[in-house]
């Protein structure tokens, strides 16, 4: 190993039930150098970085810092070799203030056990004097900015003696502003040493800032390239390099006359972003494409009411709908599936009945309003053969049923409420191969009886398999629509991650 190599991961591989996460991964850093963890969502990032963080331990490979080979029982023997990370999502503890949160759990005291709260203050202030940023040290950190935050846990870390710093999304919640300064920090630190792993789904700021960039794929090593000698197109080609699924059932010839049933021609989440616009026609499946954060859950809830928004413009075949609540959007025969099926989509003690009946009981009345049950027990049979649900019978418990059953309910649900405009949020999130294949099926069944649907989703060969437009958002903006031949995995991701400027934002 070189002298200067100060982390070197080798034939590290890591599996759980039922999956592989990583399979003989390799990672070299330098010190002082600004190394670039790349990949799809689900490539293996994550779960590597854990590892190196002592939270997870590897089934196989080695851990060698300074040319000293270890193994990490927990995070605090991680921190104790010289490992910092500063997790995307904030570790500080909100009614503590800065000082108090850098050194909590390992206060400074004297002879008596007294804090030696003078010191601690001291020792506080110099490391942000290093790092160049002004923070009250007397305030809660729930009162300082989320710049602030991030630069609180970036000195938290370094308060450890972090060798090794990882950045997991630093840049995810700060202005422009705020992230150049973030730059000229990191910058700074690698004058002074400091390794960092810097984790991004914005291509630009790898070019910005890293020395090399070491790329995951599936849970495997892709390879690692000098900033120098790279570009966007091969990074691109790095991060996505598979081939589409052949479990996507063909895309139809959509008519040319088919007519727009939802139509948002304004939307905008807060006052100062974007404004974006977007149309949906009978019979298609419309992507919505881009990495987390990007705003397309974001923009699917502010249509159907679940998020208010700064300014909306909805129409619904034509005429203007004002849609308050999902109960209004429902009203109109709009449905959305959430992504986290378990928690927001279904009661999973309930019977697949209860779940499929529950927001439409006023169907089964009869006139002395108690609920008709042959007609509910009739009507869920039939849906539940529609949409091809696998169960013993409709009084099994939800909880029992595998994801994609599950997901069939969750859409037989919809189905029963006489929607015909679904939005599917990550529709095969946590399913197997088998049960995917069925719901893209069922999916394009429902479009060839008239239904539409807009499809959010972090799987490329998804959305590329099944779309017959995606519109790619960033940062809150839709970037790009794409349509026929336009969409491939390439597109979408320059797009996602590059920013490519020049589509137009007027989408019909």
């Amino acid at each position: 190993m070189d002298t200067n190599t100060v982390l070197q991961l080798a034939h590290i591989t890591k599996g759980f039930p039922g999956v592989k996460a990583l399979q003989d991964i390799h990672l070299e850093i330098a010190r002082g150098e600004i190394h670039a963890l790349l990949g799809e969502n689900g490539a293996g990032k994550s779960t590597l970085m854990k590892i190196l963080c002592g939270i997870y331990a590897p089934d196989e490979g080695t851990i060698v810092i300074d040319g000293e080979q270890r193994r990490f029982a927990n995070y605090h023997d991680a921190v104790a070799a010289g490992v910092g990370i500063v997790f995307q999502e904030f570790s500080l503890i909100p009614y503590l203030n800065a000082v108090e949160n850098m050194f909590l759990g390992r206060e400074r005291r004297n002879r008596l056990g007294l804090l030696e709260r003078a010191a601690m203050r001291r020792s506080a202030a110099a490391i942000f004097a290093r790092l160049g940023v002004a923070i009250d040290l007397t305030v809660s950190i729930r009162e300082l900015s989320v710049a602030q935050q991030q630069f609180v846990e970036i000195g938290k870390a370094l308060s450890l003696d972090a060798r090794i710093l990882i950045l997991d999304e630093p840049t995810a919640t700060l202005t422009p502003a705020e992230a150049e300064h973030l730059f000229a920090i990191m910058r700074e630190l690698k004058q002074q040493g400091v390794a960092m792993i810097f984790i991004s789904h914005h291509l630009e700021e790898i070019f910005e800032v890293c020395d090399r960039i070491t790329v995951l794929r599936d849970g495997q090593y892709v390879g690692t390239t000098d900033v120098a000698d790279t570009d966007v197109g091969h990074l691109v080609e790095m991060m996505v390099g598979r081939r589409i699924e052949s479990s996507f059932p063909p895309k139809p010839v959509l008519r040319a006359d088919a007519p727009t049933v939802l139509e948002v021609n304004a939307l905008q989440l807060h006052k100062d972003g974007p404004v974006n616009r977007f149309a949906l026609r009978e019979g298609e499946i419309l992507g919505f494409a881009g990495l987390v954060g990007s705003g397309r859950t974001e923009t699917a809830l502010a249509v159907i009411g679940a998020d208010r928004a700064h300014v909306k413009d909805v129409r619904i075949r034509g005429v203007a709908a004002k849609l308050s609540d999902p109960a209004d959007a429902l009203r109109a025969g709009v449905g959305m599936l959430p992504e986290s099926r378990k928690t927001e989509g279904l009661i999973v003690d309930f019977s697949i009945k209860q779940n499929i009946s529950i927001n439409n009981f006023g169907k089964y009345r009869t006139a002395r309003f108690f609920i008709d049950g042959r007609h509910e027990m009739r009507a869920t049979a039939d849906i539940m053969k529609r949409v091809g649900v696998k169960a013993p019978t409709m009084h099994t418990q939800v909880a029992t049923l595998s994801g994609g059953n599950q997901q069939k309910v969750v859409i037989a649900r919809w189905l029963n409420h006489h929607t015909n405009i679904l939005i599917f949020d990550e529709p095969t999130r946590g399913i197997d191969v088998g049960a995917k294949a069925e719901i893209y099926l069922l999916m394009r069944e429902l479009t060839a009886r008239g239904y539409s649907i807009i499809m959010i989703s972090s799987e490329l060969p998804e959305i590329v398999g099944m779309c017959d437009r995606v519109a790619v958002f960033r940062q809150g903006r839709i970037e790009a629509m794409l349509e026929g031949d336009a969409i491939d995995s390439n597109a979408v991701m320059t797009y996602a991650t590059a920013g490519t400027r020049g589509a137009t934002h007027e989408h019909a």
